[in-house]
């Protein structure tokens, strides 16, 4: 019996969600295509008749994770009544939830250093994508491409540093001094 229509683009949906989960907690490398197959209730050897290649589901699952956190900054945005909107999606991207739920979280702050050492085509991939966030933040901010730039990386780095230290207070602290200097670009 043939599969309904739309079935192995709801399998391949499946399978992008998974990784972009394993590789917003684990990495890349430090991933196997059985755990992302496992992940999406799945064994692994369907995976070829989805994906050529690891690389390519990298490439799928970056695109889809960079969509998903601007779809929760933005509804973030959307609830904010009394500040700048913009105000509500650093409070939620420098917040403890997102700083604790790396499996949900951006995948900027998870990724970056790994990167740096892909194929041309990874890096290409991840280049727009890191050129869609700051997008998105000019356009929620009206601010310009530079300001935009400079928003963005304190933010990842913020993130970046508030998960790797093995201090809470001094992870809280980070996030709320992030908080404050995000402000404060915005409003210079």
């Amino acid at each position: 019996m043939p599969y309904p229509k739309g079935h192995m683009e709801k399998v391949r949906g499946h399978i992008i969600e998974s990784a972009a989960k394993a590789f917003r907690t684990n990495g890349i490398r430090d991933i196997s295509v059985p755990a992302i197959m496992k992940g999406a209730g799945l064994t692994h050897g369907g995976f070829y008749s989805h994906f050529s290649n690891k690389e390519q589901l990298v490439l799928e699952a970056c695109q889809y994770a960079i969509r998903d956190t601007i779809s929760l900054l933005q509804q973030a945005a959307d609830q904010e009544v009394k500040e700048p909107k913009i105000h509500a999606a650093i409070r939620y991207y420098l917040s403890a939830y997102h700083r604790d739920q790396t499996e949900m979280g951006c995948i900027l702050p998870a990724l970056s250093g790994e990167i740096s050492r892909m194929s041309e085509e990874v890096r290409h991939v991840f280049t727009q994508e890191v050129k869609q966030m700051i997008d998105f933040f000019c356009g929620l901010a009206e601010i310009d491409y530079s300001k935009g730039s400079a928003l963005l990386s304190l933010l990842v780095g913020t993130v970046v540093l508030a998960r790797s230290v093995h201090d809470s207070e001094l992870s809280d602290s980070l996030l709320a001094s992030g908080k404050q200097q995000a402000y404060a670009l915005l409003a210079s």
